[in-house]
């Protein structure tokens, strides 16, 4: 048996990173200096700050905040696509497979500005008073309404391709 693809074929793909300048220097800072710190301790043998860490501790930091951290936020990816069975969501490395919403599913939809700070509590997977959220960086997005009263914001770099892609997928049914 052969597998369609074209059953459910990608109509709109968006991928977004942390590119951000302030979020790397804040995540850069303390990873250069637990790099500085670990290599003082273990390597040259001087116990580093005031209240030093034993070297197991400061191992786990180094391993936690100089290696994981930045690894991490290197790694966190907001993809959004809009196939002909719906829009399916992943926000990686939380989400390991796309969530799923059935265009049936979807009443409305709007391409809005947002606050993320205010209206979400900032960025990432969050949940405000309009409803949960997705979104990586900057303040557009397209706004879901569902049958069922919740509401979905997808963070996007260009939301009006979004909706224009999501019309295509609706129309093809």
């Amino acid at each position: 048996m052969t597998y369609d693809n074209s059953v459910d074929s990608i109509i709109y793909r968006e991928v977004q990173k942390c590119t951000q300048v302030w979020l790397w220097l804040m995540v850069l800072f303390p990873t250069a200096m637990t790099w500085y710190g670990a290599i003082e301790q273990l390597v040259y043998g001087r116990p580093y700050g005031n209240n030093p860490a034993s070297d197991q501790g400061m191992l786990a930091i180094w391993v936690i905040l100089g290696v994981l951290l930045p690894l991490f936020i290197y790694s966190i990816r907001l993809i959004i696509e809009v196939r002909n069975s719906g829009v399916y969501v992943k926000f990686f490395p939380l989400h390991l497979s796309y969530k799923h919403y059935p265009f049936e599913t979807i009443i409305a939809y709007s391409v809005i500005t947002y606050r993320s700070i205010l209206d979400y509590g900032g960025w990432g997977m969050r949940h405000g008073s309009n409803g949960k959220a997705y979104n990586i960086k900057g303040n557009k997005g397209l706004m879901l309404d569902f049958m069922s009263g919740e509401h979905l914001l997808l963070g996007s770099q260009e939301p009006d391709i979004l909706k224009i892609s999501i019309d295509q997928g609706r129309n093809r049914k």
